[in-house]
């Protein structure tokens, strides 16, 4: 059971009410993570507003759901990890091996086991990544604006990871346990 409430949509609050309208049009469900960031409506159109915008950045979805996924195993986020692990074998269509090995902050692929070894190290680091770090990404063919979007990435699911572990938010996707502990 969450610590904080999850007011069902029709029961939010009337500013967050359009916003959740308008992840049930782009989702057809709206999560409890909405639901519950909904409770401050300036947080929900802050989160929605800064996820939109990265979706429309150099980063695909295939690596925006990998980095969520090694983001919310390091942090040990039972939400994140369920949802994360669902949009990224329904949505990004990521096979489970590449799942699994998401959520260990690698990758079959060079490229995304690169992103994922620094967006691992900025988790783990504080954003304290060594230049060494930085330059074996950037050694892997990222420029400045794909290194701030993995970052800006990460942080994002920093906080939806926060947020969720606050509020033992109840999950509402096929549940996933965290191999690590947080």
């Amino acid at each position: 059971m969450s610590r904080l409430p999850i007011p069902a949509v029709e029961h939010a609050l009337p500013a967050a009410q359009p916003l959740l309208a308008a992840v049930h049009q782009q989702l057809g469900v709206v999560p409890n993570l909405m639901k519950l960031v909904g409770n401050s409506p300036a947080a929900l159109e802050g989160y929605l507003a800064l996820n939109g915008a990265l979706a429309k950045g150099y980063l695909d979805v295939r690596l925006r759901e990998r980095i969520a996924l090694t983001v919310a195993e390091l942090n040990g986020c039972d939400y994140c990890l369920a949802a994360h692990s669902y949009l990224a074998t329904n949505l990004a269509k990521l096979d489970a091996a590449e799942v699994d090995a998401a959520r260990d902050g690698r990758s079959v692929d060079a490229k995304a086991d690169a992103v994922l070894r620094f967006a691992r190290r900025v988790v783990e680091s504080r954003g304290q990544v060594s230049d060494a770090e930085l330059a074996a990404l950037r050694a892997s063919g990222f420029g400045p604006g794909e290194v701030v979007e993995i970052v800006l990435n990460v942080a994002l699911n920093l906080l939806t990871n926060y947020v969720n572990n606050v509020a033992a938010t109840e999950v509402d996707f096929p549940k996933v346990e965290p191999r690590k502990a947080a």
